[in-house]
């Protein structure tokens, strides 16, 4: 069953379209690759679902509901979460405190809550989630560690714990393997099955090819704003569109 749709969807900034009638459908459960070359549309696409940008044509469709008009909070509070290529993160405070905060913007508390005392009960239940999440995906051991002192790797897995604190049905992952060693990158594959293995509906932009083919059971191409292909790693990889227009003509090493 599908949970999210992007229904015939352009952008154009000035008179250039960065994407063309661009139609995706993901189903609940799935972990889908998003893969193309530079410039192909795919942060522009991101940006349009999570809200940062409106179509200038076309609707995105959550759950059955159109969400084009909504602010990316609005998209995030209803469980549509994305992850930025550059992770935004309280430095000079903990792991565990970073997690709180994104508890705390997901969190109902009202006047009449504070006024009645529950404020105080919801602080503790943020708090012992927010200890669950981290534990989830590895960092307990480095709760109390300030956030800028954590090597690369770590820092990333603190942005998707950030993320996984607003509780997402559907988490949007951008090149979350971005800039990490070897070691690092093995890692954070792990969390991202862990995540997927959880329920939750995975949609991933990431230039690692190698990472990407053996994470995602389908994959999306595009190509110049265009959907320019869809299929199995293996079917992609031997694809002659995507050999010619994503690897200039070589081979996609599996």
């Amino acid at each position: 069953m599908a949970i999210l749709e992007v229904r015939n969807v352009s952008k154009y900034f000035g008179g250039l379209a960065a994407l063309s009638n661009l139609d995706l459908t993901i189903d609940e459960g799935e972990i889908r690759g998003l893969i193309g070359p530079n410039g192909a549309g795919k942060t522009t696409l991101f940006n349009v679902i999570s809200g940062v940008y409106r179509p200038t044509k076309g609707s995105i469709i959550y759950q059955g509901e159109d969400i084009s008009h909504l602010s990316p909070s609005q998209i995030a509070a209803k469980g549509l979460v994305r992850t930025f290529q550059r992770t935004a993160l309280f430095h000079d405070f903990t792991v565990l405190k970073n997690v709180v905060i994104a508890r705390h913007l997901r969190a109902k508390e009202t006047v009449f809550g504070a006024i009645a005392g529950t404020a105080k009960q919801m602080e503790k239940e943020n708090e012992e989630k927010a200890l669950e999440i981290v534990e989830f995906l590895e960092l307990g051991h480095l709760k109390d560690e300030l956030a800028l002192n954590l090597p690369h790797g770590h820092q990333r897995a603190l942005g998707v714990a950030i993320a996984l604190a607003t509780e997402p049905k559907v988490l949007m992952l951008d090149e979350p393997l971005t800039g990490m060693n070897p070691v690092e990158k093995e890692h954070m594959i792990g969390l991202i099955r862990k995540l997927h293995e959880s329920g939750i509906t995975i949609l991933m932009v990431e230039h690692d090819m190698k990472s990407v083919m053996g994470l995602c059971l389908y994959l999306s191409v595009l190509d110049f704003g265009k959907l320019l292909v869809e299929g199995t790693p293996q079917e992609i990889q031997k694809n002659p569109q995507v050999i010619e227009a994503y690897l200039g003509g070589e081979e996609v090493v599996a």
